[in-house]
Formats: C-alpha cells, structure tokens, sequence
C-alpha cells in the first residue's frame, strides 16, 4: 500500500483545523492536528511529518518560535514548514521565511491555493534525480549520496538550499534571475514570490561558509555560482 504524506497541522482554530484536514485527506495526505506548541511538539518527537502547516499566531509558543527551533534541530531541520497566518505584511512574511519557512500563505486561503503549495514543497524536498557528482572548484556536491563538501569537509544543506545550490554549480558561471530560480528550482506552479530567492540564497551562503563567496549577485540579473570570487578573495 502506498504510503500517504504526512501533514502536522499546527493550527488553534478547530474551524480551521477540521477543513485542512478534512480537504488533506481526500486529497491522499495524513493530517495530525495540533491546537498549540506543546502538542505540536509532542507529535513532532512521535513521529516526523513529511511538512508542517504552521500557524503564526499561537496559545504558548508563538509559530515563528517553533519555526526558528524546529529548523535549527538537527532531526527537523530538513521538514519543509508552511507558514499560516493573518499578518499579509512583506515584513511579516519575510521574517517567517527568515524564521525557516520554506513557504507562506496568509489568511484567507483557498483549499486548491494550499495544497497546491503543499505539493510543491514536497517535490522540491527531494534533490533532483541525478546520480552523478557535480564540481566547481572545491565545492563538491553528490546528489545521489546528498553530500556537500569544500576542501573535502562536510557541509550541512537544507533541502531547498540543496536543490538551489545544485542547480547553480550544473550552470556554473551562468547568470540565473530570481523568475528563472523560482521555475527551475521551485516549479512553475508554485505561488510565492520572488523575494523568496534572497532568503534562501542567504541561507545557502551561511551554509557553504567560506564558500559562499562562490555565490555571487549580479546588480540587476540574478546570482551566479563562480569560482572567480574565491581566487579574487584577497589573502
């Protein structure tokens, strides 16, 4: 039998919880509800979901908390989070992408509108299906093995970080704008918006260290990978 995706919905609203879950499973998901943080957390240290709906406002910890912990955890590090909230401000969805949400939808929402994110999110988790290995410079990464490494030491990626970050080294010295990004790495069917590329090439450059400088802007294209920025890199 075909295992159904797992969805913990962390959401204190029961109106609003009975729908998700009611639409998630006729859908082919598995919803688990949880109506505040210690439950959530609860759940979450049962069994890992394969994502998380996570509201922002909520009784105890507050969801851009439980973002920023769950995110940091090596365990729940790599669980794509869906933020769900009333608060439609660009500050408000910048910082629950800075949180460590891979996506946000504010309130209202229609049904189609989230699960169509929500499938999104699940087709990006997983790397694309390339066994082979790809080099530029020192940077290494093994997409069959899902291993990062510069000068041979390990690196630690999040799934979309990963994706984004394989996509650049096979079009290396390219430059890619943030539209080109979304469609390649995300999907053309995915509803966010295109600030959503600064966050995670942030990400990606916190987590390739000293190789982030591989990652460049280019003031008014997009960002490229090169291996120029590391022999410019002054001594």
């Amino acid at each position: 039998m075909r295992r159904l995706p797992g969805v913990l919905v962390v959401e204190d609203e029961p109106a609003i919880a009975e729908l998700i879950s009611v639409n998630l499973r006729h859908n082919g998901f598995r919803p688990v509800w949880a109506m505040d943080s210690a439950t959530a957390q609860v759940e979450l240290d049962a069994v890992l979901p394969d994502v998380i709906l996570l509201d922002w406002m909520l009784p105890g910890e507050s969801g851009l908390t439980l973002a920023k912990r769950w995110r940091a955890h090596p365990r729940t590090k790599a669980v794509p989070i869906i933020m769900l909230t009333a608060r439609g401000d660009e500050v408000d969805r910048v910082a629950g992408l800075d949180a460590g949400a891979d996506d946000y939808i504010a309130k209202p929402f229609s049904t189609k509108e989230l699960l169509a994110r929500i499938r999104a999110v699940l087709r990006r988790r997983a790397p694309e299906q390339d066994d082979g290995q790809v080099k530029v410079g020192d940077l290494c990464l093994d997409a069959a093995t899902y291993r990062v490494t510069f000068h041979e030491q390990a690196l630690k990626l999040g799934p979309t970080e990963f994706k984004l970050l394989h996509y650049l080294m096979t079009y290396a010295e390219r430059v890619h704008s943030r539209s080109q990004l979304l469609d390649k790495v995300w999907g053309d069917h995915v509803f966010i918006e295109e600030r959503t590329v600064d966050v995670h090439v942030k990400r990606l450059r916190e987590a390739l260290g000293e190789a982030g400088a591989m990652v460049e802007t280019v003031r008014g294209a997009g960002y490229r990978l090169t291996a120029q920025m590391l022999l410019a890199k002054p001594v």
